[in-house]
Formats: structure tokens, sequence, C-alpha cells
């Protein structure tokens, strides 16, 4: 359950526009052919990124040569493990530096003006914690013990760590124990004895790290007897704390109970430890499984009617002067019996999809639950089994399993994965499912997106036996730019194999549409598509497409240094942060990602055309896209606080 949001962001990419798929009937290299083009690759990747990581010296900003140095190690890990764990080192160094120099001139403005309960300087100092968050998970990719240390070496002064009231339902932890929480969970796979260590020294201290169920299950693989000790302490704190004021207790426990009890052997406890555990499936035996749930159970009945309870209170706002100006709200703060009583709520709801197993294991408190939901105005209804839902989505799911997995989804949640079942239909050759799942679920911008899409494969299906100039009335009866050049790859990709010659005349015609200067980001974009289209057609056209456009670019961030602190503010002490966050630097990844695609046919050129970008950072960062596609690793980027958001009143984690 917890994978569940992961999961459907991860599946928008099946909406993505069509592509040009490459010829498979072209003869296939040989294993030793293959050796020797991935050893090329590598070659040119890591002299590349010595280049990157000595132009990178030059960079003033702290922060862009600390991300150089992260992404660098992270690349360099598996060729040059010491000059990684040096690079790392460095990072450290200047993620310090940046903590002690932002803290410095917060005491220099006699500390944050709060606004409206939150920091005025916060943004300067979420950039050191972002920076501070990618160097440690970075490092807990490689080394468990590395990230520890650098861990502790770049732990800010207590008073620029981000704090909150703790009694609220939607109450906080410092970003200290968040980005501690976070790491846990990510070296659960690589160390799974170390992360249990550090889950029980957690917990000794009053913490609950929501990231528990995985290390559970981790150290379930290597040693079932410690997972099964770990398990136990773990419930055992849980029922000790007070489920109703102590939040981080209350979502661990759901998030345990959610995906149910472990099954039981059926060839015996040696069959059953021999047995593959899934990093997030069900954590907890049957026993301790059936304790925490009783106790939730009686925790959330203490719950009563809103009527009776008023739970939100009087709105009684307080103010408070600030500076010669007006004043600042400040809403008044719930008691502690209407915190209990809205976390009583939160754990009813939470049980609405525990009702199975409350009806299987609790058997003389299922009636008692259900009367509760009725009072409070809940569903008492048993939800399909989401869980079994959701597993199906893991891989590369089937239409049938997306719409399932809708059908028992959150709502908010709904329409995206009804839309990513239409385009796994279209993707499946059945057009007539794909409109029939448009039709019966989905409404509006949606619906009419899916429509579109399935009358462009119709129409490019039809186009393979089509002179050109049909294809030309077809796209002229479209109205929008978008709609025409998306028709057009369209028809490229699908007549590629059939009729090649029309496919380079649909990207022809694209190309042409897209030849003139960009006016805006999306025109950048299109120019963009037709290039990745291009990419595995004829390289040369591709790299045609993107030549102008990074001329365009150069003219646009020599803009943009004249006006910053004007217009904008892309530069701080005459340097471009690379840090994506704006159109530009967003097109200027773009850029790198299609380069490094081209890269893998055609290195030089690729390599040429980044360094056409006349600033140090658009320069750096399409060469480090580059490397990262030869090598095949995933670009890292600023990983978002884990948050549980409340679904119906079940926590799901966000990653």
């Amino acid at each position: 359950m917890n994978k569940l949001l992961t999961l459907a962001l991860t599946l928008l990419c099946f909406g993505a526009l069509p592509v040009v798929a490459q010829d498979n009937s072209a003869q296939q290299p040989t294993t030793e052919e293959q050796e020797k083009e991935k050893a090329e690759r590598e070659k040119n990747a890591y002299r590349l990124l010595e280049q990157v990581i000595d132009e990178a010296q030059s960079l003033r900003l702290t922060e862009n040569r600390v991300r150089v140095q992260i992404n660098a190690a992270d690349l360099l890990w598996d060729q040059n493990q010491g000059r990684a764990r040096s690079l790392f080192a460095m990072a450290a160094e200047g993620v310090a530096e940046l903590g002690r120099s932002q803290s410095q001139q917060t005491n220099q403005r006699g500390g944050f003006q709060e606004i409206n309960g939150a920091s005025a300087g916060r943004p300067q100092n979420m950039r050191s914690f972002q920076l501070r968050q990618e160097l440690i998970l970075t490092a807990a990719r490689h080394d468990a013990a590395l990230a520890y240390q650098l861990l502790a070496a770049t732990k800010p002064a207590a008073s620029t760590q981000n704090t909150a009231d703790q009694r609220g339902p939607r109450a906080q932890i410092t970003s200290e124990d968040n980005l501690e929480q976070m790491l846990l969970g990510r070296i659960a796979a690589l160390d799974p004895k170390l992360a249990a260590q550090n889950a029980e020294q957690m917990m000794e201290k009053g913490q609950f790290p929501r990231t528990l169920p995985e290390v559970l299950n981790q150290l379930r693989n290597q040693d079932s007897e410690a997972a099964e000790k770990l398990a136990d302490k773990t419930v055992k704190r849980i029922l000790a704390a007070n489920l109703l004021t102590n939040n981080d207790a209350t979502m661990l426990a759901q998030a345990l109970l959610m995906p149910g009890p472990r099954p039981a052997a059926s060839g015996g406890t040696d069959t059953a430890a021999k047995q593959p555990v899934q990093s997030r499936g069900p954590a907890l035996e049957q026993s301790a499984y059936v304790d925490l749930l009783s106790s939730v159970v009686d925790a959330a009945l203490k719950v009563t009617p809103a009527a009776q309870n008023n739970q939100r209170g009087a709105a009684n706002p307080r103010t408070r002067a600030i500076g010669t100006g007006g004043t600042i709200s400040v809403q008044q703060q719930p008691t502690d019996a209407q915190i209990e009583q809205m976390n009583a709520r939160r754990l009813l709801g939470g049980l609405q999809i525990a009702l199975p197993m409350i009806d299987q294991y609790l058997p003389a408190k299922a009636a008692l639950v259900r009367q509760k939901m009725s009072e409070i105005g809940m569903s008492t209804n048993s939800p399909p089994n989401m869980m079994q839902a959701f597993s199906a989505l893991q891989g590369n799911p089937t239409a049938d399993a997306l719409v399932q997995a809708a059908a028992v989804a959150p709502q908010q949640m709904q329409s995206r994965l009804y839309q990513q079942a239409a385009y796994k239909a279209l993707d499946e050759g059945d057009t007539e499912r794909a409109r029939q799942i448009a039709t019966d679920h989905l409404q509006n911008n949606a619906r009419d997106a899916v429509m579109q899409r399935i009358d462009f494969r119709e129409m490019a299906k039809k186009a393979e036996t089509a002179r050109f100039e049909e294809i030309r009335q077809a796209v002229a009866r479209l109205q929008t730019d978008n709609e025409k050049l998306d028709f057009l790859i369209q028809v490229a990709g699908d007549a590629q194999k059939s009729n090649p010659k029309l496919a380079l005349q649909s990207l022809e015609e694209a190309k042409q549409m897209t030849s003139r200067r960009a006016t805006s980001y999306e025109h950048f974009e299109q120019q963009l598509k037709v290039a990745h289209a291009y990419a595995t057609v004829d390289a040369a056209r591709s790299f045609e497409v993107l030549e102008p456009g990074i001329s365009q670019l150069n003219e646009l961030l020599s803009a943009a240094a004249v006006l910053s602190g004007f217009e904008i503010n892309m530069f701080r002490d005459g340097e471009m942060s690379i840090q994506n966050g704006n159109g530009l630097t967003s097109t200027i990844n773009r850029y790198g990602q299609e380069l490094a695609l081209l890269a893998r046919s055609d290195f030089e050129r690729a390599e040429t055309l980044a360094g056409r970008f006349q600033f140090t950072e658009p320069r750096i960062m399409t060469r480090m896209a580059i490397v990262q596609g030869l090598l095949g690793v995933k670009p890292i980027g600023p990983t978002r606080n884990n948050a549980f958001i409340s679904i119906g009143d079940a926590f799901i984690r966000q990653d």
C-alpha cells in the first residue's frame, strides 16, 4: 500500500507522446560487438565526466559545485570508489559551508521573521537542506556507513532546523528526523542489519520511523530471527504509545497494518524463511498484527460525533503586529481533547480499508467498528482488496490491471489511472477497449485527450497506405499546432516499418512546422519532440533540429543574466543556478536528455553540440546528462520529503 501513490505517478509516463520505435528487423549485433560498444561508451563517458569535474572548479556558487560533485561521485563509484569518496567528502564540506553561511545570515537578521507561521528565511535554508538530502541519499545508494557519516558531518545547528508543533494531526517532525527516516528506508536493502540497529536507536529516543516496515522485510530476507525480534519490539513500543496524541506512532501503525499480516507458511517455517520477502509487503506475523490491529481499533472507537465534540473549536484568531505595518493572523491552537478526537476520526477512517481484517481476526469488535462508522457518517462497506489490485501495477501492467486498480483507488487518483488504462489498451492494439474505458470512466478534458489519441491512432493506421497529400489534408483539419505535430509523429511511428518513406515525409513535415524561431517554452518542447522522433530514424536530422535551439537559448541566458535582479532571479553572483526550477533551466535539462540519447549513436557530435552553450553552467548540465545517459544512470534530483497523504483516512507514502 505504501507504493500506491508512487506507482500511480510513475504510470503517468504511459501517457507520453508516441515516439518512433526502433526497427528490430535489422540484424542484431553480436555479444562481442555489444561489449565493445559498451566499453567505448563508458570510455567516452568517464572522459567527459573528468572534463565536467574540472570545469566545475570554476563555479562560484557553492551549491552548483556541490551538485556536480554529488552527481560525479555517484557516477564514479563503480569505476573509482576512492575518487568517488573524495568527491562525496568535498560535497559534504560545501554543504556544511553553505549551512554555516546561511545560519550567519539568519543571525545577522535577528532570526527568521514569522509570516503566517512560516519563516521568511526558509527558501534559502531549503536549498541547503535539499543539497544535504541529495548528498546523503545518493551516498546511501553505495555505502550505508558513509551515508551516516555524511549525515553527522553536515548536521546543521539546532536553530536552523525546521521544527513544528507536534500536537496537530498533520504535525511534522523536524527536518533532521525526517531525513534520518528517509535514510533508514534507503539503506534497508543495502545493509538491513545496520538499518535495524539504527531503527532501534531511533525508537529508544521516542521516534517511530515510518520506513520501519521496509527495514523489517529487508532484514527478514537476511536474518528472519532478528526481524521477528525487531517486529516484536516495534509493536510493543507502539502499543505503549498514545495513538491519539502521537502522530508518528499512528502513522507507523497504519503502515504496518495496511498490507495485512504475513501469510502462514504452507511448508513449515524453514520453507517460509527461504522465500524472498517484498520490501513493502506484509511485515508482521499474525499474532503481532492482531495485537496492533486491536489497539488501533480501541483508539479509533473513542471518537464521538462531531456535533458533540465540536472538533474544530471556535475560530478565535489572535493577531500581533510586525514592523510598522499591518498584522498577521494566527489561528488558535486546538485543545488536547480536540486533537485526540481528530486523530481518532482519522484512525477510524483508516479502518475502512481494514474492515475485512477486522471481520477475520477481531469479529467481536467488527460490529462496534461499523456502528461507530455509521454514527460518524462513514461508509461501512468493505472495500475491494486494494493491496491485491495495486500489486497488479508492478512491472508492466495491462489495461485490465489498471482498470481494476482505478476502481479501488482514491478518488483523486482514479481519473489518471483510467486515462493510463485507456492509453495502455491503445498500446495493446485494442482501440475499442480504449474508447470504452474513456467513455465509461472519464470526463471532460481527460476523455477528450484519450479520444483524440484514439482518433490519431486510427488516422495514422489508415495513413500507412495513403499518399502523403492525404496526410497533409488530415493535418489541415486539426485545430492546433500541438495536435498537428502529435499526429505527424504518430503517423511516422506507425508507418516506420510498413512505409518508411511515409514516416520520413511525416517527420520532415513536422520539422518544417517547428523550424521557426521559438517564441515560447511550448515551442521549444515541440522542437524537442521532433528531435526525439528523429533520433532512432535519422540522428543527423535530430541534431539539425536541436542546434538552432541551443543558439537561441544562449541569447535568452544572456538576457536573463542582464535582467537578473530586475525581472527574474536565475542568476546569483553572476552565476546561474543549475538546479531545475524555471523554464530556462527546465528547457536546458530537456536538451541534455535528448543529447544523452543521441550520444549513444554519435558521441562526438553530441559532445560538440553540448559545448555550443556559451555559459559554463548549461554546458555542465548537458554534459552531465550525456554521461548519465551513456552509463545508464538515472539523473539525480531533489528528493521530496516523505509525506503521508490522507486517502480515505488511510495513509500512503509519497516518495
